[in-house]
């Protein structure tokens, strides 16, 4: 397990520690509740619990990398049967660890204010709880000890050589089904001469033999050799298309040298070159040295045109930096013009590292092709005398195969078995996922790729088995969908969402999603791949019948919208307790039956992280009971025009969209939601640490605004319009958090500018103030409370298109902004008063800017401010009778009247100064 899981799991744990010191101190304040032996009774389990969950968080990280490991032997039946067990029994303990989480926060933000977190607490978790976690101790030792003693615990991450036998040159194949314009590509790719006239390329032959006998200063040779992929999703037939590449005669009269290595996931160059040099020479070589190896075969191409076949590599090819294979490639440097190396391998990461020239990507067979394919392995021949009964059952198989040979392979041998219709009809409507294959049919090859991702991109992209096939996916809505599972680990500094996106990128340069115009799919076999791999934890259901066949702990159900499906079907799913995501596509809003659906889900369904609807009629009172939720979508537009009061219980909740939900208000505890990444509604968007835009005379944004207080990025208020009633709703101050405050007037010459600004006084923490536009003739001098400084983090003013204002000199005062850094004062057409001689006292102003403020004039004006290292002084009246900035770097001045400029003070600072 990655060590910055094991961090998350010990964070969780010290978050309960300081839980169970807040309910040890709860319980010697209520002493009066119970009597002395209740309360040491009390006392005791407290400690025990808090023991039982120190010793689940010593056990988990080890369960997660026992699961890993597993998924390498799930082609053992009684590995695969124990995996979903285990699986389950981590899911167990994860989410009780996550509830005692939930009731931190609850004690952090509530405990305050009343006793009633403990006596939830108490009823809740410390009662009985104890036991669940030594009965999931329990079950986790169980399945682990058996795992274990399969011996599990020493399992090496790398294919059984059953699942991925070894290729060489030989074609499988006797005969290319429709590759013929592939070939050709490629060969013209390998700059192999086509259709030459045997006399032709009998002359072009010996003039390239001549030249090989030239000395080695007349030799046309090359530094480094050209490396040219194929790439494609596995099956697809990248290795059978490079067999007939190596076995075609003008390759073969092309080259001097034809090597063929099998790499699969293991690439070591000592290994791979020891197998070329045997290759080439037919003699083993014995030494494991590798820099004898590399002399070796740097001896063995010297002087010729080789071509290198490396097939099926894998991303472990680009480790150590790219030095594993660097220290492959290093021998061939001395081989003559023309030299190359073809690489098969399913990554485009890899094919992308490694190659010199743009990789060529193997699609499926084509059409009437692929048909002739399919019937030659289904009923072993092409003939038109086959039954057409079966045939036209098996063209409505073949699109299933998207063109892949090794999956018309994989049907094709389960069709020969059986020539009759119902057999070949119920495969027919089968999915491929679900029928039995052996280890080298279509996928369990496409397995390979899977077991070879990390641990966290197996997570994220196995739970797309979710979605239905050819969904277009989004990467900004997946990745915060992964974040909200709990797939995506921290990373130091960066943000989490960032790093889901960077998890979908990976998946995408490993071939997992495609890209096709514009949007993000997965390959049909791909998604039948994920789905068998995660079988038992995701589930679509596409039709009634779907709902007999939901696993009994299913995690990640889709239902999709069906008139078939009513209130008693969807009810049904409530005996499945395990869910943690629910994607509903099916509207609950066109009756009351339908409508009390909700209800019943967010009452029972309690282990709900991710829940995605399309429309409802209302969100229920109930949804307080989803502790666990981080994710909650509304995709079309509901009846509903507020949100309800428990909402607000979801403290872990992160993203939060009713995309075309007109609401008017948020509950008056909104504020309490501390994790919350995204709001949108009709109209109103807010994203944490991102910009925040309230329209103008908005009064329903304006009111949605009052209670999101724990916003903390950048707010723009457009006050426009705004009367004072309206500007009180926003509560500014309250929102604690803010880091930027921008209000901006657009030139209104609204007559109550001034009592909404008042009104409109930010919080005290704030550190970026811009006032532009303001019709006022002063700036208010906001109170905090008889405190002198208000405020005290403030280190960047920007004052603009103030036209009435006349004076800043009450406004800009040292005790009142005693850290300011940078003050802009632009486009203030009537300012007349500043008191500049007052501006030594901000101790840490290092940037001054007047501009375009023609009346302002000074007779007595001087400028001292010791810390001050950039001044720029333009278009304004401004006149200074001295200016002392020992620390001035940089003077910009135009057309101003200024006096008394010391000559060493220009020629330090090297001034601009304009005509």
């Amino acid at each position: 397990m990655s060590l910055s899981k094991t961090i998350g799991f010990i964070s969780g744990i010290n978050e309960c520690v300081n839980l169970f010191q807040w309910a040890t101190s709860a319980l010697s304040t209520l002493h009066s509740r119970w009597s002395g032996t209740q309360q040491q009774k009390l006392q005791g389990e407290l400690l025990q619990l808090q023991s039982s969950l120190q010793r689940l968080r010593d056990t988990l990280p080890a369960n997660y990398d026992l699961i890993d490991r597993a998924e390498w032997r799930i082609h053992e039946h009684c590995v695969a049967n124990l995996l979903p067990n285990i699986k389950d029994a981590v899911y167990n303990a994860d989410d009780l660890l996550d509830e005692f989480r939930w009731y931190e926060q609850k004690v952090a933000l509530e405990s305050n204010a009343n006793q009633s977190p403990f006596m939830d607490f108490f009823n809740n978790m410390i009662q009985g709880s104890f036991n669940k976690v030594n009965d999931i101790m329990e079950r986790l030792d169980n399945i682990s000890s058996q795992l274990e003693r399969m011996g599990l615990h020493e399992t090496p991450q790398r294919f059984d050589k059953s699942l991925r036998p070894g290729t060489s040159s030989f074609p499988n194949e006797r005969k290319i089904f429709g590759r013929d314009k592939e070939l050709k590509k490629v060969m013209e790719l390998l700059s192999v001469p086509i259709n030459l006239t045997r006399a032709c390329y009998k002359r072009k032959r010996n003039s390239s033999t001549a030249d090989a006998s030239m000395s080695t200063s007349e030799k046309s040779r090359i530094s480094c050799f050209s490396v040219l992929p194929i790439v494609g999703i596995g099956g697809v037939g990248k290795t059978t298309l490079a067999q007939h590449i190596c076995n075609h005669p003008q390759v073969k009269s092309h080259f001097d040298l034809i090597i063929w290595t099998c790499v699969s996931d293991d690439f070591d160059a000592t290994r791979l070159i020891k197998e070329a040099i045997q290759s080439s020479s037919g003699k083993e070589a014995t030494t494991d040295n590798l820099n004898c190896l590399q002399l070796g075969l740097s001896n063995i191409v010297n002087n010729k045109r080789f071509l290198i076949i490396l097939d099926d590599v894998w991303d472990d090819a680009l480790k150590e930096n790219g030095q594993c294979w660097e220290r492959l490639c290093l021998p061939l440097e001395n081989g003559l013009q023309g030299s190359m190396v073809l690489v098969t391998t399913r990554s485009s990461k890899v094919a992308d590292g490694v190659s010199t020239m743009d990789p060529f990507t193997l699609d499926g067979l084509k059409d009437d092709i692929f048909w002739d394919f399919f019937k030659l392995c289904a009923f072993g021949s092409q003939s038109s005398n086959n039954d057409p009964d079966l045939e036209d059952i098996g063209r409505g198989i073949l699109p299933k195969l998207k063109g892949s040979p090794l999956a018309a392979k994989t049907l094709g041998r389960l069709l020969r078995m059986n020539l009759q219709i119902p057999y070949w009809n119920n495969i027919l409507l089968s999915e491929l996922w679900d029928l039995k294959q052996e280890e080298t049919d279509i996928l369990p090859a496409l397995r390979l790729s899977y077991m070879y991702l990390p641990f966290h991109l197996k997570r994220c992209f196995s739970f797309c088995a979710v979605y239905p096939k050819d969904h277009k996916f989004e990467k900004n809505i997946l990745a915060e969908i992964w974040v909200a599972e709990g797939f995506v680990e921290s990373d130091g500094g960066f943000p989490i969402l960032d790093i889901g996106h960077r998890y979908f990128e990976d998946l995408v340069s490993r071939s997992f999603f495609q890209k096709v115009r514009g949007t993000y799919v997965i390959h049909d076999l791909m998604h039948d791949m994920a789905q068998l791999v995660s079988k038992h934890e995701c589930f679509t259901i596409k039709e009634l019948s779907d709902f007999q066949k939901v696993p009994r702990n299913v995690c990640h159900l889709m239902i999709l919208d069906s008139r078939n499906f009513d209130c008693s079907n969807l009810l049904s799913l409530c005996e499945h307790t395990k869910l943690r995501t629910l994607l509903c596509e099916k509207s609950l809003i066109s009756n009351i039956t339908l409508a009390s659906v909700m209800d019943r889900w967010c009452s029972e369904l309690r282990h709900i992280r991710v829940f995605s609807c399309v429309s409802l009629k209302e969100i229920p009172m109930s949804i307080g009971n989803l502790k666990h939720l981080r994710y909650l979508r509304i995709s079309k537009k509901c009846p509903f025009h507020c949100l309800p009061p428990e909402i607000c219980w979801l403290y872990k909740l992160k993203f939060l969209y009713a995309i075309k939900c007109a609401l008017e208000s948020l509950p008056s505890d909104f504020s309490k939601l501390i994790n919350l990444q995204t709001y949108e509604s009709v109209g109103f968007a807010y994203y944490r640490m991102k910009n925040l835009l309230v329209v103008a005379g908005n009064d329903r944004n304006v009111r949605l605004m009052k209670n999101l207080n724990q916003f903390c990025g950048d707010l723009d208020i457009y006050p426009r319009g705004f009367s004072k009633d309206l500007a009180i709703e926003i509560d500014l101050k309250n929102k604690k958090d803010l880091r930027r405050l921008t209000l901006n007037w657009l030139f209104s010459s609204c007559k109550n500018n001034e009592i909404v600004l008042q009104v409109l006084q930010p919080p005290t923490n704030l550190k970026c103030l811009e006032v532009a536009g303001y019709g006022g003739e002063y700036l208010p001098c906001w109170s905090n409370n008889g405190s002198i400084s208000v405020f005290p983090s403030l280190t960047d003013l920007a004052i603009s298109s103030c036209e009435k204002l006349s004076s800043l000199d009450h406004f800009l005062q040292a005790d009142y902004m005693p850290v300011l850094e940078r003050i802009s004062i632009r486009e203030c057409a009537n300012v007349t008063s500043l008191q500049t001689e007052r501006f030594g006292e901000f101790s840490c102003l290092g940037d001054f800017t007047v501009s375009n403020c023609p009346k302002l004039f000074h007779n007595s004006g001087s400028l001292s401010v010791p810390t001050l290292k950039n001044l720029e002084l333009r278009n304004s009246g401004i006149l200074l009778s001295n200016i002392e900035c020992s620390s001035l770097t940089s003077l910009s001045f135009k057309c101003v009247h200024m006096t008394a400029i010391p000559i060493q003070l220009l020629s330090d600072c090297q001034p601009s100064m304009a005509s």
